[in-house]
């Protein structure tokens, strides 16, 4: 088997082993650090919050911050305010001069970008502390706070979720730094398969040992599940590929245009050029209307938040899809720089066939995104509503958020990053890859 002969490789490489070493000894400090209840709180009266976490928009951030939050941890609030910190930061690079200029600056510029992004992240943790802190007394029985409802208790569980946040972002950056990468990216993907082992006893019990469905269920719903997985790998993967013809230097330093005698290469432009970031804005929306109309007591301001707390429900899907797909363009827009692309093409001496350089490449590349953006975004928002379509056939809520969402999407996402990291590692020391493509490009090379 050749793609066990290139796991053996893996360990020949000490650099790459030492690498993978360090990532699993920081992740299992992160999952240790899961465990461990904010002091003051009695550990064994937590049920009713895992009751909380179960279902709804807070059991996808449980499963997020891979089960802390029901736990009541010193991780309870995970690596997410660092999360909403890169969004805003990202955002406002958009409007902001001071920003804009720190993006052009290099090296130099994101060293100040990260640290502006760090003290933001302090400052929202310290808003979403005391929220966690008062959802635990509205939930948890009075019995279960040792220490009380003191000040002291309230200013300290604070300070310390903060300090667990603060924590876990350094891990991922220590991740990044001294493992194989996506550090930010591995925390969250951990704390989602964390939750898929019990998930699926659930589904498993409920098919099987209350006769509902039995066995062909669960390997239907396993056939099903791979099926996605792979219809994710293929969006992740899939990219449209503009040829580019590079002119040939002749003896007097000019360029020819000679289609024939220059360099033939491609574009590669991304179905899916913005990941899972729509979903995880379009989910940060989806969270403001719930909790807005939760300081309302009238009946309608319940009803709402009972609609968008429903992450199964119709309205809350269709609303959350055409989010999605409108954040998708967005996005895209942000990230994919075309007149950028076309300038720099220009400057190399590149051009596309049949499309004069400059301004009308610019405008062709910013055709063809807008085209491929659309099936991409409306594939990236049925894999995200998934779930409320595999659960209307009796799976089981905690599983059912494995079929689609942010969840697989993530899973996804930062597997094939990481195989890329490892890849690349094996094909420099001329050993095979992991991935078919690395090995190809061994080969063409």
């Amino acid at each position: 088997m050749k793609f066990i002969e290139a796991i053996k490789n893996v360990w020949k490489i000490e650099e790459l082993k030492n690498r993978i070493l360090v990532t699993l000894g920081l992740l299992l400090v992160y999952r240790f650090g899961t465990q461990i209840v904010l002091p003051g709180i009695d550990a064994s009266q937590l049920s009713q919050l895992a009751s909380q976490t179960e279902n709804g928009l807070l059991g996808l951030l449980n499963a997020f911050t891979g089960g802390a939050f029901a736990n009541a941890s010193v991780f309870a609030l995970g690596i997410m305010p660092y999360i909403s910190a890169s969004i805003v930061v990202q955002l406002m690079g958009i409007a902001v001069p001071y920003l804009q200029k720190l993006q052009k600056e290099g090296e130099s510029g994101r060293k100040k970008i990260n640290q502006i992004t760090r003290w933001l992240t302090i400052a929202i943790t310290l808003i979403q502390g005391p929220g966690y802190i008062m959802n635990l007394y509205n939930t948890l029985p009075e019995s279960a706070f040792v220490l009380g409802s003191s000040f002291g208790f309230i200013a300290s569980s604070v300070i310390i979720l903060t300090t667990g946040c603060i924590f876990a972002m350094w891990l991922g950056e220590r991740i990044t730094e001294k493992g194989i990468g996506n550090g930010i990216s591995l925390l969250i993907m951990v704390g989602i398969i964390a939750r898929m082992p019990q998930a699926f006893v659930q589904e498993w019990l409920s098919r099987v040992t209350e006769s509902n469905g039995g066995m062909i269920m669960i390997l239907i719903e396993l056939v099903i599940w791979f099926a996605i997985i792979y219809a994710s790998v293929m969006l992740v993967m899939a990219v449209r590929q503009i040829p580019v013809q590079y002119a040939r230097r002749n003896s007097t330093g000019g360029y020819e245009k000679d289609i024939f005698g220059g360099a033939r290469q491609f574009i590669p432009l991304k179905l899916n050029a913005s990941g899972v970031m729509p979903i995880i804005f379009a989910q940060a929306i989806m969270f403001i209307p719930a909790a807005l109309v939760s300081l309302s007591d009238s009946e309608t301001a319940q009803g709402i938040a009972a609609t968008f707390n429903n992450i199964f429900g119709f309205w809350y899907n269709l609303v959350f899809a055409l989010l999605i797909i409108v954040f998708t363009y967005f996005y895209t827009a942000i990230t994919v720089p075309t007149n950028k692309m076309a300038d720099d093409l220009k400057r190399s001496g590149g051009f596309i066939p049949g499309i004069r350089p400059g301004t009308e490449t610019a405008d062709y590349l910013d055709r063809i995104m807008s085209q491929i953006t659309l099936p991409g975004s409306i594939f990236l928002a049925i894999i995200a509503i998934f779930p409320a379509i595999i659960v209307s056939f009796g799976v089981q809520q905690s599983w059912a958020l494995f079929f689609g969402g942010t969840s697989l999407l993530i899973m996804v996402g930062v597997a094939i990053d990481t195989m890329q990291q490892v890849n690349s590692y094996l094909l420099n020391r001329h050993y095979d890859g992991l991935m078919k493509s690395g090995k190809n490009r061994k080969a063409v090379a």
